[in-house]
């Protein structure tokens, strides 16, 4: 009810500051101030003539100009300029003062919220603040779980933002949560271990391994378990370990995977050689394959950077029998024979001195068909 004083009492203050000069009415000019003059004018004749100061002919003379300007002066004063001045005035004060109010009627009525109550302190404290979605999203998920617990989607929107805000432990929860009500998976349990070890400042606590080996169980090519467990390795002084998986994940992921650099760096933490980029080195039957399907340009791009790093990495090590096999392979795809048999030459002097790998190398250029 105040404000509401209080806003009628500037309404009434600003109709007041219009009203007020033109209220004003203005200031009637000195009613036949210049025909009193000329009636003055008239009354000395009158006395000149009677003293005997001015003749008859000159007096008449002078009272028919001062008459003239007599009747002139009367009428300029005569019409209704002050009568319309004065009712425009009139005219603009009623619209005032009456407009106002009608108009912003008209454009709060359908605007505004006239019913809407009063706004307590304590609810003001609490309104929502732009530059926390998060913490406002979180209190509305969670008074909803509170009042549905089994909510499975409800846990799978809070985990994640719980997290996100570092709210570990609370995360952790909220994960388990989504497991119970929405079922088991990989990325589940790998992102209740990454919750885990948040917690835990980053350290692999046996809890958070056997969630990540819970993940890698159902699904062998979850990355981010498969990560943790070789920081895990790492963490308990098994760098050699750690190595091996980082390797093994960059030997299947593809080259544009975002979370390679990741892992580059760990492996080069632990001082392991990096893994070959896919396609490069590893001449498998799947690029083979695809090869194939290639035309002539794109195949020989693809081709031959293959072909020159795994040629110059068996000039350094002549040992790798699979080497050969997929050089040789990788030759005749190409549909360069001669290029194979002079690499199976190759191959055979290299490894002349080892029956055991010279054995292996025939039986697999027997499956290749190139010769005995």
């Amino acid at each position: 009810m105040m404000l509401w004083f209080v806003f009628a009492l500037m309404t009434v203050a600003a109709i007041f500051a219009v009203l007020w000069p033109l209220g004003r009415a203005g200031r009637p000019p000195s009613e036949g101030s210049e025909a009193a003059v000329y009636k003055d004018q008239l009354g000395e004749i009158d006395r000149d003539v009677a003293s005997g100061l001015v003749g008859s002919s000159e007096a008449e003379a002078a009272r028919v100009e001062i008459s003239r300007r007599l009747l002139a002066a009367r009428d300029s004063q005569d019409g209704p300029p002050v009568v319309s001045s004065t009712a425009l005035r009139r005219s603009a004060a009623i619209l005032a003062l009456v407009g106002l109010p009608i108009v912003a009627a008209a454009i709060y009525l359908p605007l505004g919220s006239p019913r809407l109550g009063d706004f307590p302190l304590a609810q003001r404290a609490r309104a929502p603040d732009a530059a926390q979605p998060f913490e406002n999203m979180v209190a509305q998920v969670e008074a909803h779980l509170e009042k549905n617990p089994t909510d499975g989607r409800g846990w799978n929107v809070l985990a994640p933002v719980l997290a996100r805000l570092g709210r570990f432990e609370e995360a952790a929860r909220a994960y388990r949560n989504s497991i119970t009500y929405n079922g088991d998976s990989s990325e589940r349990r790998s992102d209740l271990g990454e919750a885990l070890a948040a917690a835990a400042g980053g350290v692999v606590t046996a809890e958070a391994k056997a969630e990540f080996e819970r993940a890698v169980a159902l699904n062998a090519d979850e990355v981010k378990a498969s990560y943790f467990l070789g920081l895990a390795a790492e963490q308990d002084g098994r760098g050699s370990e750690a190595a091996s998986i980082w390797r093994a994940m960059l030997a299947k992921a593809p080259p544009d995977a975002p979370w390679r650099p990741l892992v580059q760096a760990a492996l080069a933490r632990v001082g392991g050689a990096p893994a070959p980029s896919p396609g490069a080195p590893a001449l498998s039957n799947e690029a083979m394959a695809a090869a194939k399907e290639m035309n002539e340009t794109d195949r020989g791009e693809m081709i031959r950077g293959m072909v020159e790093r795994l040629a110059t990495r068996l000039k350094q090590n002549g040992d790798d029998v699979e080497g050969w096999l997929r050089l040789v392979r990788a030759y005749m795809v190409m549909g360069d024979r001669d290029k194979a048999r002079g690499a199976l030459g190759d191959a055979r002097q290299a490894v002349a001195n080892d029956a055991e790998r010279l054995r292996k190398l025939n039986e697999g250029l027997k499956d290749l068909g190139l010769d005995g």
